[in-house]
């Protein structure tokens, strides 16, 4: 029996969720190319498409609008919880022990059945964006921040972030940002949110554990890599040589490559756009110009091996010009992703819902005697 190294290759359930076309470089949400939700949709809708395998009404989403709205506002016993987090830990670690929380308070954790399960799965999809923002103005010192039910899902996001009420640029730059993370078929976190789930465990406790994979750099920290990159870099003119000296050591350049792109990541072509915009309205063309200058470079050596921007490449970009530090970055990740979690979780449950439990090939020994204490070396 052959191993498959990382499960690559291995299909273990089937989806309608997600098409990644890695060769040509395409992703799909049910079937609708990411491009034109990322130029069209908003999050809330995109956010129904992943729960409900189609695009709403326009009285269904103004009503699911409403119920993700009604559902921000986090319990006073959590609030007061956060006040002792020690504001030293990593924002991921102060959103995966927040969604624990979340489920000892709720009386009905354990039911998993498909309504309970899309119910608590709103609730988390709208409070995660509060917690993220709660945490960033504890972090800064300053008092967290009601939601207001007023505002769409991404202005709200930014409101409470910041403490101001975004610019409709802004917004959109947001909801992007969110619907181009919203889902990725079965990478780690995704993963392991089924895995978990397979158990018949909680609902509480598979999101738990997805975002626990999420925190992991060789998945959702790779934007942080980036623009630490930026930074070490330093200026347009240093980017070049710098580029050659990593390749020449064979060493990484962070947000480039990826598992399943062996072309240009589309998510990353969207968000180039963004960065673009952000560069030339927003004063951070510095940053742009570096990250154009590393993708041409190494491109000349990485491009014909497959390897391209992913779509973490510029994504610290947009989040910087919106106000979020680098330790943000995989909180926001999470704060989209949460969807497509929930989302697989809903579909795993009615179309499958088999235990998971791979196997490894046995590589040791048989037979062994064992040893009495007093006679080992």
């Amino acid at each position: 029996m052959e191993v498959a190294r990382g499960l690559e290759g291995v299909l273990f359930t089937e989806s309608r969720m997600c098409f990644i076309d890695g060769e040509a470089g395409r992703l799909y949400y049910y079937g609708i190319p990411i491009q034109e939700l990322a130029e069209k949709s908003t999050f809330e809708e995109t956010t129904f498409l992943l729960l409900h395998g189609r695009l709403p009404k326009r009285e269904e989403l103004e009503g699911f609008k409403k119920e993700l709205a009604r559902r921000r506002a986090l319990p006073e016993h959590l609030l007061e919880s956060f006040r002792r987090y020690p504001l030293s830990a990593h924002p991921m670690s102060f959103l995966r022990t927040a969604v624990s929380e979340l489920g000892m308070l709720d009386p009905t954790e354990g039911d998993i059945s498909q309504q309970a399960l899309y119910e608590k799965g709103l609730d988390l999809i709208a409070k995660f964006a509060t917690i993220v923002a709660a945490n960033k103005r504890l972090r800064e010192g300053k008092e967290p921040l009601a939601p207001r039910e007023d505002l769409s899902h991404a202005a709200n996001f930014l409101y409470m972030a910041n403490g101001i009420e975004p610019s409709p640029e802004q917004e959109r730059l947001m909801d992007a940002a969110l619907i181009l993370h919203a889902e990725h078929g079965f990478n780690a976190s995704t993963f392991t949110a089924i895995a978990a789930f397979s158990t018949e465990t909680d609902l509480y406790s598979a999101i738990t554990a997805a975002v626990a994979s999420l925190k992991g750099p060789r998945h959702g920290g790779a934007n942080e890599a980036v623009m630490k990159m930026i930074r070490e870099i330093g200026t347009p003119e240093r980017a070049r040589e710098w580029v050659r000296e990593k390749l020449a050591k064979k060493e990484r350049i962070m947000g480039m490559g990826h598992r399943v792109y062996k072309a240009f990541d589309p998510r990353a072509g969207v968000l180039e756009k963004l960065a673009r915009i952000v560069a030339e309205t927003h004063g951070h063309s510095t940053e742009y110009q570096i990250l154009k200058i590393v993708e041409e470079e190494a491109g000349k050596v990485l491009n014909p091996k497959g390897i391209y921007p992913n779509v973490d490449f510029y994504s610290g970009v947009v989040y910087s010009d919106l106000g979020f530090g680098l330790e943000f970055f995989t909180p926001i990740f999470a704060v989209a992703r949460i969807s497509g979690w929930v989302g697989h979780i809903l579909e795993y449950k009615t179309l499958d819902n088999r235990l998971l439990r791979p196997d490894a090939k046995y590589i040791g020994e048989l037979d062994v005697p064992y040893v009495p204490l007093e006679a080992r070396a």
